[in-house]
């Protein structure tokens, strides 16, 4: 299943997700893959990926050679042009494309021949080896996030708990539906996931409460809480459950991961235990 993790307003908490719920869902045993599709490459480096250029294949370069071979008229090899760029993630089970600078520059290559379907014709091929593929989108609704709309079957949509979230998102969801509408028609909202919540706040108590009354069934019941660790974890290059697996945030995207299994009518395969946990803490230490 692929998974897009969107939100056009920035610092909402969507990277943090992508990078956490793809740790999670690897942690409950599940393969997955964890796609940085933000040129500015928050994602990749947040698991511990080198920022910067690549010398080896990268998701714009394979982008291009899935568009030269439309062009061409040759048939499409979408995992013969990304193979390369997979690299092991810091947990077993997790995979990760990474970002470079240079994906930037699809967005012109995109819009001169309007390409919406490239992501999807690259990461089709996955589907068999990866249970859950998780794409980090860009903080905006650009032909890079229209191409992870076009492959994704399921959203995540973060919502940060303050003043102009609802705003915002009855904005974005109206854009889905166009999406749905005259390209992805199969493509549905799997939930709505509040971030930064601090229950000290009556601010973060009463946008809950608004999306809780005008969404009850796409609002997953897990909250993210505003937490120091989570925060610092990205500096680090870890997921939290590596960074502080005690943490508030590391048990709250345990408990996120476990939910979407949920919604997809999957279980884990593989118990979250503080034997593991500590393994894998002194493995990637």
């Amino acid at each position: 299943m692929i998974l897009s993790v969107i939100n056009q307003k920035g610092g909402v908490g969507k990277t943090t997700t992508a990078i956490n719920l793809a740790a999670a869902l690897a942690q409950w045993g599940h393969p997955t893959l964890l796609v940085d599709l933000d040129p500015q490459g928050n994602a990749s480096s947040g698991v511990g990926l080198p920022s910067g250029p690549s010398d080896g294949v990268s998701l714009y370069q394979a982008l291009v050679a899935v568009e030269n071979n439309r062009e061409n008229g040759a048939q499409s090899d979408g995992l013969l042009a990304l193979r390369p760029a997979i690299a092991q993630g810091p947990l077993p089970n997790l995979s990760v494309i990474g970002a470079s600078p240079e994906l930037a520059g699809s967005e012109i290559d995109l819009s001169e021949n309007e390409r919406r379907d490239g992501l999807k014709r690259l990461l089709a091929p996955l589907r068999d080896e990866f249970a859950f593929i998780v794409v980090d989108t860009p903080p905006s609704l650009s032909l890079l996030t229209v191409n992870s709309l076009v492959a994704a079957d399921r959203l995540i949509i973060p919502v940060q708990c303050e003043y102009f979230a609802l705003e915002g998102l009855g904005q974005l969801l109206r854009t889905l539906e166009k999406i749905r509408r005259f390209l992805n028609p199969d493509l549905s909202v799997m939930g709505l996931l509040r971030t930064m919540f601090d229950p000290r706040l009556a601010l973060s108590s009463q946008v809950s409460l608004e999306l809780e009354r005008h969404f009850p069934q796409l609002l997953f019941k897990t909250l993210i809480p505003r937490n120091v660790r989570l925060a610092e974890a990205p500096s680090h290059g870890k997921p939290i459950a590596l960074h502080d697996r005690r943490s508030p945030g590391a048990d709250a995207y345990r408990r996120l991961g476990r939910e979407v299994l949920e919604r997809c009518g999957t279980a884990p395969l593989a118990p979250h235990t503080k034997t593991s946990q500590t393994a894998l803490t002194s493995k990637n230490s």
